[in-house]
């Protein structure tokens, strides 16, 4: 990592700087595309390629080993004197976090997408946290270099899939089966990139496409004009509106949501990347083009802005946090509001901390700038912010304000970690706590019977990632046991129990009773403890330990020593002795009445089920679908992409394990796929049986 001394920031005019994100499937040609804008804005001077393994933004050893990116990547480059501060995501699904964190923290997002393959489902996935943000984006179909690329089919799927508004504004130009540049509908006019050229030659429409683009550009005109009244009136009158007007209009209408541009070309051969920077700057929006972020004051429920303005109080939200061996903790931000300077303090609200900000960088990849202070629209690194974690607001101490934090998914498969000797399982809880810290959807448990250090993850991908990581960078090479699949308990009906704990050995003794109902709730809701006792029947502390009781009990799990999760636990009553009862005594007493109801609530198993997205051979269709019946999988939908077929089907996840070499062999090797997490739902009695069976044999189930 490269260190200099602290320079002064170079401030641009907020309505002059795009915050923005580039999220693709993968494979689909996203880092490459962020190679290319770096390229074209100077930002470096050679674009590395993800297959020689040289790339700016993939610098992890993992990443370009693999060729797919792991980590989120920040950079800042200038396109026509308009600063954009850059995020290139991971496009794997095992690496989710990354796009989460980022989507909270950018203005505006380029969607990659891939012009053989189009819109697979870890895009749907994309597009519906960007649609929970209400985010601006603009889409890029790349690969159109491809001999099998379909722009229209794309077009369609995306359309069906993403987008109804979708406004095409470029097409691509192909010669002798080659493409060689874009027709601009807007300007009606030819870029040609000849002999490998960076910028484009104008040209005039060819002859053989006038028709294709008069007939597109008229689509374009209507979808534009009738969001604004002045140029409705224009074009029913047969009039041409002017380019300034159209741009205008197509400005407003994509940060405001109404219409998504779509652009095309190829990354790897930089066809239709400067016309692609030319609409971030153009139409995405700036920090002031959208509405300022909102909180709440901490400690109450009374809402509260931060307006982009440098007057205004700062705000920053910690979307990431990194062990740095040069300067330890890092923590990366997004200013929202306000300025800050090296050596002033933040508050943390979560923490209720105030901490001294060290040092500030740029950052660039793996390479960092120190800057004298940061400010609003800014993506930065923090040093001297020690309490930080993923989705804390960091914010000025005499104006206290909480953003809204991140949610994550929960790991859905974990491996057994078993270290050689009791030096290294420090030092393997050590690395483990800290790549936690840095990863939201990585955890990990002690198992205290086994001696085993359980780490959970989003796939085998991940682990293995996480696993390697282990021994690079801290030394640490435990034995690591096969993947297995995290399932969960849940219950079918309502049901009440009571626990009484009581002791009585002289002097003083032990008394606790206390009485729960569970009942089960929607997935994805977790564990909801609701306290309706009497404050005459069980005072507040006692309260809260029978809570503490009740979730340790359900984090162990009561059939399978599975975590419990879906259910709401209501304290209805008990009973306390002045002298013998304790926090300990009903901590105690909860976790028995939890147990004894659950079991009463007819306790079930869940399991993972993910969303294969499968493009494979015409030909081998039928052995593929025979294949996933025979995997418990559920087809959702059939599609025709070219010679292709698309399949879309939910599997559950330990039906889908080692995958990979079963699809290579069912289609010759020319199958791909995507596995994504999707739900949690029922096992099967029959197999849910045996695995309550094997965890049995196995000393897993807790004791009753």
């Amino acid at each position: 990592m490269s260190r200099r001394r602290a320079t002064a920031r170079h401030d641009v005019p907020i309505k002059d700087v795009r915050v923005i994100g580039v999220y693709a499937h993968i494979d689909a040609g996203k880092t490459t595309t962020s190679e290319a804008i770096l390229y074209y804005t100077g930002r470096i001077h050679r674009a590395g390629s993800v297959d020689d393994g040289n790339t700016q933004l993939d610098w992890m050893a993992q990443e370009r080993e693999r060729g797919i990116t792991i980590t989120a990547a920040a950079a800042t480059c200038t396109w026509r004197d308009r600063r954009i501060n850059l995020i290139d995501t991971p496009g794997h699904i095992d690496f989710t976090a990354e796009v989460v964190r980022s989507i909270r923290i950018i203005d505006g997002a380029v969607i990659v997408l891939c012009g053989v393959r189009g819109v697979e489902t870890p895009t749907e996935t994309v597009w519906m946290h960007a649609d929970r943000q209400q985010l601006p984006r603009i889409i890029f179909v790349n690969k159109l270099d491809r001999p099998e690329a379909d722009f229209e089919g794309v077009i369609r799927a995306v359309r069906e899939r993403l987008a109804p508004d979708a406004v095409v504004l470029q097409l691509p130009i192909v010669r002798d089966g080659a493409l060689v540049g874009i027709a601009d509908l807007l300007r009606s006019q030819a870029l040609v990139w000849r002999d490998g050229a960076d910028h484009p030659a104008m040209e005039d429409i060819p002859f053989d496409m006038q028709t294709q683009v008069a007939a597109a550009r008229a689509l374009l005109l209507d979808a534009v004009c009738e969001l604004d009244d002045g140029l409705l009136e224009q074009r029913l009158a047969g009039n041409e509106p002017s380019l300034a007007s159209l741009q205008r209009v197509l400005r407003q209408s994509t940060v405001s949501g109404e219409l998504v541009p779509v652009l095309c070309g190829s990354s790897r051969q930089r066809i239709g990347v400067s016309p692609l920077l030319d609409a971030i700057v153009d139409y995405l929006p700036a920090p002031v083009d959208v509405p300022p972020v909102s909180g709440t004051i901490p400690g109450s429920r009374e809402a509260v802005e931060r307006p982009a303005d440098l007057s205004a109080p700062v705000c920053a939200s910690a979307f990431k946090i990194v062990t740095d061996p040069h300067v330890g903790h890092l923590t990366w931000v997004r200013v929202f509001s306000g300025r800050l300077h090296t050596g002033e303090s933040v508050y943390n609200p979560r923490a209720d901390v105030v901490e001294r900000v060290s040092r500030i960088y740029r950052l660039h990849a793996n390479r960092r700038e120190q800057i004298s202070d940061m400010a609003v629209s800014d993506v930065v690194a923090l040093v001297g912010v020690g309490s930080a974690v993923t989705g804390d607001t960091l914010c000025d101490p005499d104006h206290p304000i909480v953003l809204e934090g991140f949610r994550f998914p929960d790991p859905v498969i974990g491996v057994a970690l078993m270290p050689s000797s009791a030096d290294e399982r420090d030092r393997m809880r050590s690395a483990v706590k800290r790549l936690c810290e840095e990863d939201p959807t990585l955890s990990s448990r002690f198992d205290a019977e086994t001696g085993e250090h359980i780490l959970s993850g989003m796939g085998e991908l991940h682990l293995e990632i996480v696993v390697d990581r282990l021994a690079r960078e801290f030394g640490v090479r435990p034995a690591v046991s096969e993947p297995k699949v995290s399932y969960r308990e849940t219950i079918r009906r309502v049901a009440q129990a009571t626990g009484t704990y009581r002791q009585q050995s002289g002097g003083h003794g032990h008394f606790a009773r206390v009485e729960l109902r569970v009942e089960p709730l929607e997935r994805g809701a977790g564990v909801v403890f609701v306290d309706e006792a009497s404050s005459a029947e069980l005072p507040g502390q006692f309260v809260r330990s029978t809570e503490l009781g009740a979730r340790e009990a359900l984090g162990k799990g009561i059939i399978a020593g599975y975590p419990v999760t879906d259910v709401r636990v209501t304290l209805l009553g008990g009973r306390f002795h002045e002298v013998d009862s304790a926090k300990m005594d009903f901590r105690i007493a909860g976790s028995m009445a939890v147990r004894r109801a659950v079991r009463r609530a007819r306790p079930a198993l869940l399991e993972p089920i993910v969303e294969a997205d499968l493009n494979v051979p015409g030909e081998s269709l039928g052995a593929v679908m025979a294949d996933l019946g025979r995997r418990r999988g559920n087809v959702h939908s059939l599609t025709i992409r070219g010679s292709a077929r698309g399949v879309r089907a939910g599997v559950p996840l330990a039906e889908a394990r080692g995958y990979a070499p079963d699809l290579r062999s069912l289609t010759q090797g020319r199958g791909a796929f995507t596995l994504e997490f999707r739900q949690y739902d029922f096992v099967p009695e029959a197999l849910a049986d045996d695995i309550i069976d094997r965890r049995r044999a196995e000393g897993k189930v807790p004791v009753r």
